[in-house]
């Protein structure tokens, strides 16, 4: 039987996630505090409120280097901290002033990547910190998808990239799994997964982007994931994990929970 074996969620677009026991699926079928803050271009033209592409924001697609980061976000104080290895680049509230504070940070850190979307852009700056830190609302798809993954089939392609090393970090699932075969989950679009209480249609594969080359803890482009998924597998894509959404009911779901499927 399938089993959840880990459990992630990101409260910053683009950054470090949290390591979970449990997660909770809001009814709406977004996880709770997940891509719940983002560093959005000054240019992008939409309101704090709104859902946009991923090529709004500071992001990995667009700054791999950020993967050196390490964000802690408390969500019971709002406080949030950014740091490169030891050093801090910045500590401070969601008030208005802690937000630019941490925003120039990030902005000044970007600016010193060799690979990043704001040199030569100045109407990008500057770098709005934007999101309540609550509200999941900026996930990559505009109705929120939770997405899964087997481990299984990460195995299948760090052989295909000889890295047995390769991080499930770098795809940025939510949910983790053991238990099936290789490639399986695909198999499962269109059909229902239970995992705890909570039941879930499989809506699509995840069609992967240029944000999986970059290494989740240096940054460098190391891994020519889209083109070994699609040579390797004989993906029409770049596919690796699927989307999920809820049948109307959240609650939560944890590591060792069974992922039953229908």
């Amino acid at each position: 039987m399938p089993r959840v074996v880990a459990l992630y969620r990101y409260p910053i677009k683009g950054f470090t996630p949290e390591v979970c026991d449990a997660l909770t699926v809001l009814e709406e079928g977004r996880i709770a505090g997940d891509r719940a803050l983002a560093f959005r271009f000054a240019d992008s033209g939409l309101p704090e409120s709104a859902w946009s592409k991923k090529y709004g924001f500071a992001v990995l697609v667009n700054a791999p280097g950020l993967a050196q980061l390490t964000a802690c976000f408390n969500h019971d104080s709002q406080q949030l901290r950014v740091s490169n290895g030891d050093r801090v680049l910045a500590e401070a509230a969601l008030d208005e002033g802690g937000r630019k504070r941490i925003a120039a940070a990030i902005e000044r850190f970007v600016l010193s990547l060799p690979e990043n979307p704001l040199s030569g852009h100045p109407e990008h700056l500057p770098l709005e910190l934007i999101g309540d830190g609550i509200t999941p609302r900026y996930q990559d798809s505009e109705r929120g998808e939770i997405t899964l993954h087997s481990r299984e089939s990460l195995s299948a392609l760090a052989n295909a990239l000889d890295d047995p090393k390769l991080s499930e970090v770098r795809f940025r699932s939510n949910i983790s799994i053991e238990g099936v075969t290789a490639w399986e989950e695909q198999h499962w679009v269109g059909r229902t997964l239970r995992i705890g209480a909570i039941e879930f249609d499989v809506v699509r594969p995840k069609v992967r982007c240029l944000a999986t080359h970059a290494n989740p803890r240096t940054g460098e482009r190391d891994a020519p994931v889209m083109q070994t998924l699609v040579r390797a597998f004989v993906q029409e894509q770049p596919t690796f994990a699927v989307a999920l959404v809820t049948r109307g009911r959240g609650g939560a779901i944890r590591v060792g929970d069974e992922v039953i499927v229908t």
